[in-house]
This record gives C-alpha cells, sequence and structure tokens, in this order.
C-alpha cells in the first residue's frame, strides 16, 4: 500500500461532515465495511497549544491555507508544493507530504486541509467527524474494514474540534487515518486529515500529531 494521492481520485473523498452516500453511489468504494465501535474516552477532552515561537514546530516554514482559514507548520522532511494544491481535488485546498523518517522506504505520510461544506455546531462535531473519516477510509481504501481507535474532543487554536482515529489492514503494514474537524468562531468548520500507509512509523505518527498542535485558525 502506498501513500494514496488524492490527485489519482474521483472527486468525491468526502472530507466534509456528511454521511456518507448510499451504496449505489459509492462506485469504487462499495464493498468497504467500517467498524464502528464505542469508545468510552470520547468525552475526554484535548488541548493542543497555539502555534508559533513556543509551538511543536517553531521556526518551521507554515501552510497558510486561506480557503479552509487554517495555517500549520510544515515538519522537517516534509514537503510543500503550492503547485501541486492548485491540482487537487476540489475536496482538498492543501497538501504536505514525507516518506518514512526510518529504514523502511514504504511508509509514507500525508496532511490535507480543507473547508467543510457546512458549519458543524460543537455538539455535532463528534458525530460528524466519524462521519467524515469513515467515508474517507471508504474512498481511500476501498474494500479494507475501518477499525475505530480513538474519538476525542480537541481544542484547536482556541476553537472547539474533535479527532477521529481509524486503522485499516493493508498487505505491507496498517494505515493510519486521523481527522480533524474544528469550527472557528461558529462561523465555519475546516478539517485536517493525516493519512499513514506502509509499514509502521511512529516518528510520522507524531509528526501529523505535531501538524495539528502547530495549527492556528484565522
Amino acid at each position: 500500500m502506498t501513500t494514496p494521492s488524492p490527485m489519482t481520485h474521483p472527486p468525491h473523498p468526502y472530507p466534509a461532515p456528511q454521511p456518507a452516500p448510499s451504496r449505489s453511489r459509492r462506485g469504487p468504494v462499495a464493498g468497504l465495511v467500517a467498524l464502528l465501535l464505542v469508545v468510552a474516552t470520547a468525552a475526554a477532552a484535548f488541548w493542543w497549544t497555539r502555534g508559533g515561537d513556543s509551538g511543536p514546530l517553531a521556526g518551521r516554514p507554515r501552510v497558510t491555507d486561506t480557503r479552509a482559514g487554517l495555517s500549520y507548520g510544515v515538519p522537517e522532511d516534509w514537503k510543500h508544493d503550492p503547485a501541486k494544491d492548485k491540482g487537487l481535488i476540489d475536496a482538498f485546498s492543501s497538501q504536505i507530504t514525507s516518506k518514512s523518517h526510518g529504514a523502511s522506504t514504504s511508509a509514507g505520510g500525508t496532511v490535507l486541509t480543507g473547508r467543510a461544506g457546512q458549519t458543524v455546531p460543537s455538539a455535532e462535531l463528534r458525530r460528524m467527524t466519524e462521519s467524515a473519516a469513515r467515508s474517507n477510509a471508504e474512498f481511500f481504501f476501498p474494500d479494507q474494514p475501518a477499525t475505530l481507535e480513538g474519538s476525542h474532543a480537541a481544542v484547536v487554536d482556541g476553537q472547539p474540534a474533535h479527532t477521529v482515529v481509524l486503522t485499516i489492514p493493508g498487505d505491507d503494514g496498517r494505515a493510519r487515518l486521523e481527522m480533524t474537524l474544528v469550527t472557528a468562531h461558529g462561523e465555519r468548520t475546516s478539517f485536517l486529515l493525516g493519512l499513514i500507509t506502509g509499514a509502521s512509523d511512529p516518528a510520522l505518527t507524531a509528526d501529523l500529531h505535531d501538524v495539528l498542535a502547530s495549527t492556528t485558525v484565522s
């Protein structure tokens, strides 16, 4: 399994907080069984520090996604190509990518951001994030069962958010999908979608968390 490239897929990955489409409309993602588990710690709040001079990616280059209304740091060994952002499918507006930090060359990471299709109230963030994460798992990893590993409330730059973690089995390791929806100033909802594929690489997972921790909203 290689790092998915949204540029090669049909323009309906469903990153916006909306229910998955009916089976008749899923096309290549039909047949995936998403395993939704009840997580006892789902209501626990995780607080992320504001990016900047004291953030986890202090001094690193930043991506400012005006369409999503988000700005986030780029970890070391990750790359951002503004020209490639213009070629993303409509659901996404910016992207950074990286290969494994370790000996394995099969692992890769991607962070995608964008603006959701509707404003999600704080009370609905958990449900909508879980729905959006499952839809993305269906899109990027068709015919693979997704297991819910975590679902917790979060605060991103002082704004209410929710993060969902799914794992998906593959021939060369388990893929990891982390999706966060954040509602800024009660006016709009944006998302960060982190994907890790291939052999396990804890450093890439740590990078995803640093990106989220460095995120600010406008």
